[in-house]
């Protein structure tokens, strides 16, 4: 499992991907949402600026993510 680091409370998801380099602009996320399994926590995430938080996981066709806050 890969690990998102965040500095603050949340990060959203948009935000996340593009951290992580899998989309290059926040105007890509919607197609990737549409074309692609997105889940938190198990759940199947639909929404742009969902926020994640830490100890979330984040499932992107078939890879993870934990979010972990930095201190």
């Amino acid at each position: 499992m890969k690990t998102i680091t965040i500095h603050t409370d949340y990060i959203q998801l948009d935000q996340a991907l593009k951290k992580e380099g899998i989309i290059s602009t926040g105007g890509e996320i919607a197609p990737y949402l549409e074309m692609h399994r997105v889940t938190l926590n198990g759940v199947p995430v639909h929404e742009k600026r969902k926020k994640l938080r830490e100890g979330d996981v984040l499932a992107l066709d078939g890879d993870s993510y934990r979010i972990v806050r930095e201190s």
